[in-house]
């Protein structure tokens, strides 16, 4: 008696959920999803990743490190604005 009290319920909410709906609601996910995928490659995330690699690269001085995050900041300056001092891993 239960299930079939549920089944009415859940057949009545399906009923009034439109084709048309679901399918904007789809396409909004889908937007967002795609504008999260393409912020991660934003000039400011980088800037931010990259003050962190630094900061971490204070603490342990680690000569190989060092080459990587003056590789990334390399890059970073020549696509990015706002351009970092390149470390001297001396």
């Amino acid at each position: 008696m239960g299930n079939n009290v549920m089944f009415l319920q859940w057949k009545l909410i399906f009923q009034k959920i439109n084709f048309k709906n679901l399918v904007l609601v789809g396409i909004f996910f889908l937007i967002i999803i795609i504008l999260i995928v393409f912020s991660n490659d934003s000039c400011g995330i980088r800037h931010m990743l990259i003050l962190n690699e630094i900061t971490s690269y204070e603490k342990s001085l680690e000569p190989e490190f060092c080459e990587m995050i003056v590789e990334k900041i390399d890059l970073f300056n020549d696509e990015c604005k706002p351009q970092i001092e390149i470390l001297d891993c001396g």
